[in-house]
C-alpha cells in the first residue's frame, strides 16, 4: 500500500518522494505517454480516509493528466477464477479527449477453481505438476478435518480453540483461517505466501497449499510461462501479479482508446 504524507493543500510530485508512486509518476512525467495506468488493492480508495488517492490524482493532474474516476474491478468477471478485487487509476494526457476511454466491460460467465486446474474452457489440459510448499504435520492434522469449502468453524470446538489461539476470542469472521477451497467456486484472493495462517488457501482435496503452477493458473498465466528464483520467490511473483486475463482486457481498452485518437495506428 503506498503511503503519501498528505495535507489539505494540493499535492505536487515532490510531496510523494520516497514512495513507489513517486517513481511511477516520475517515469510518466519523463515520457508523457498518451495514457498511464496504475493498479492497487481496493483499500487504496479508503487509505488515510481517501487522502492517499486524492494525493495521487493531484500529482497526476500537476504533471499533465486527467484522471478517470478510479474504480474497483472484480476480476471474476474478466475470466479470472479468483475473487480478486483491484483498483485501476487511469490518466489521460490533457491534450487528448479523456472521455474516449472506456473501461473493459465484464463478462457474464464466472469461472471456478475447477476451471483453473482441470482441462476445460480456460486450459486444454490438467494443471502440470510442479514444486510447492508443504504444511507442517501439526497444521496438516488440523486441515485434514476441514471439508471442501470449509474453514475453522467446521472443526471440533476443542480444536478450534487450540488452533485459533487468541484469535478465537476476537471479533470478525476470520474466514481465511484453516480455509479449504472449493472446486465449485473461484479461489479466494491469492497472497504472496500460500500457507499463511490468516489467509490459508488449502487445496480442495489434498491437504496441502497450492503448488506454483496451480497458483499461476489461478492467476491465469499460461503453463509455459517461467518463473525464476526459489519456490517462495515464485509464489511472491505470482501473488503480486495482475491476473493475466484481466490485464489483457485492460490492454484491449487501451488499444481501443489509442485507435480513437490515432486512427489505424493500433489495430486490435
Amino acid at each position: 500500500m503506498p503511503s503519501l504524507q498528505l495535507c489539505r493543500e494540493k499535492l505536487g510530485l515532490n510531496d510523494a518522494r520516497g514512495t513507489l508512486f513517486y517513481e511511477f509518476a516520475r517515469v510518466v512525467q519523463e515520457t508523457m505517454p498518451a495514457i498511464c495506468i496504475g493498479e492497487n488493492v481496493r483499500g487504496l480508495l479508503t487509505h488515510e480516509n481517501g487522502r492517499t488517492i486524492e494525493g495521487m490524482i493531484s500529482i497526476l493532474d500537476e504533471i499533465g493528466y486527467n484522471v478517470i474516476t478510479p474504480r474497483i474491478f472484480k476480476t471474476i468477471f474478466y475470466k479470472v477464477p479468483q475473487k480478486r478485487e483491484r483498483v485501476l487509476i487511469v490518466g489521460i494526457r490533457k491534450d487528448l479527449n479523456h472521455q474516449l476511454f472506456e473501461f473493459p466491460k465484464p463478462f457474464k460467465k464466472v469461472y471456478t477453481l475447477k476451471d483453473a486446474l482441470k482441462k476445460g474452457e480456460l486450459y486444454d489440459c490438467d494443471v502440470p505438476e510442479s514444486a510447492g510448499s508443504k504444511y507442517p504435520k501439526s497444521k496438516k492434522d488440523v486441515l485434514d478435518l476441514v471439508p471442501e469449502g470449509g474453514y475453522w468453524r467446521d472443526l471440533p470446538m476443542d480444536i478450534q480453540r487450540k488452533y485459533m489461539g487468541a484469535s478465537f476470542y476476537l471479533g470478525g469472521g476470520k474466514t481465511g483461517m484453516a480455509r479449504r477451497m472449493s472446486w465449485a467456486e473461484p479461489s479466494l484472493t491469492l497472497t504472496c505466501s500460500p500457507a499463511q495462517k490468516q489467509t490459508e488457501r488449502c487445496h480442495p482435496e489434498e491437504t496441502r497449499p497450492f503448488t506454483v503452477r496451480e497458483y499461476a493458473r489461478i492467476q491465469t498465466f499460461p503453463d509455459e510461462w517461467a518463473f525464476a528464483g526459489s519456490v517462495s520467490q515464485q509464489y511472491k511473483q505470482i501473488g503480486n501479479a495482475v491476473p493475466v486475463n484481466f490485464a489483457k482486457e485492460v490492454g484491449y481498452s487501451i488499444i481501443r482508446f489509442l485507435n480513437k485518437i490515432y486512427p489505424k495506428q493500433y489495430p486490435v
